[in-house]
């Protein structure tokens, strides 16, 4: 069950993506249920993903995709010329019934071996940052218990050695959950200024984002909030020997 506010932005983003084709800005969403900050939409969007009515989707900018609408919520349906009903534009919903574990956007199926296919999207610094990363390179297969819940996964292969108190080597391929919002202490994928892309510990101080190292060798990075960007948690690790 959805509580009010769940479906009241629920059924803005569907208005908005009716009539204009595109999920509203988080700015956007804030306003309209008259919310005091972006942090309590982070939380509707989560709980409505979580719940399987919409999915985001990785590696594009307010990309919010509407699986399907509560019983609750009726879909506004225009008509044709004929006076018959037919879709909305821009809203074309998939509802998925499977017993299976929720799959990546992109993987291939699971295996008998319960193997998935992750896109490697190429390199991410665990030193000094490197230029951002958004274009698949190849893939890897992973054990799929090592996906945590649904939403989105992806695979990233790791340089430099700022993380290497973690665990975490160069050389290493790192399994990252796609999210845009992290607690404190997570090891996260974050995106800088829309330009560079590293590995980092997430630590929140007010209006500031701390990005930590581990290794002593590397200072911690203190960036405004609005300057940085979380691009997913890091949820498993890979290493060859």
């Amino acid at each position: 069950m959805l509580t009010k506010k769940q479906i009241q932005l629920l059924e803005f983003i569907s208005q908005r993506m009716n009539r204009d084709g595109v999920p509203p800005s988080f700015d956007e969403m804030k306003d309209a249920l008259d919310l005091r900050s972006k942090s309590g939409i982070h939380r509707l969007v989560t709980a409505l993903e979580e719940r399987g009515f919409i999915r985001r989707l990785p590696h594009r900018a307010r990309a919010l995709e509407i699986v399907r609408l509560p019983d609750t919520l009726s879909r506004p349906q225009a008509k044709t010329n004929d006076g018959s009903a037919k879709s909305p534009a821009g809203f074309s919903p998939r509802v998925v019934g499977n017993s299976r574990p929720k799959q990546p956007r992109g993987a291939m199926p699971l295996t008998d071996s319960g193997a998935i296919d992750l896109p490697l999207m190429g390199r991410i610094a665990a030193g000094v940052p490197i230029e951002a990363i958004s274009e698949v390179a190849q893939h890897v297969s992973v054990p799929g218990s090592m996906l945590t819940g649904p939403g989105d996964h992806y695979a990233l292969e790791v340089r430099g050695d700022s993380m290497i108190d973690a665990g975490i080597h160069d050389g290493d391929v790192v399994i990252i959950r796609h999210q845009d919002i992290a607690e404190n202490g997570d090891i996260i994928v974050a995106l800088i200024e829309g330009t560079e892309a590293t590995l980092k510990r997430f630590r929140r101080k007010g209006k500031m984002i701390a990005l930590e190292a581990a290794n002593p060798a590397y200072e911690t990075r203190v960036l405004p909030d609005h300057a940085v960007q979380v691009r997913g948690r890091l949820v498993g690790l890979i290493r060859s020997y």
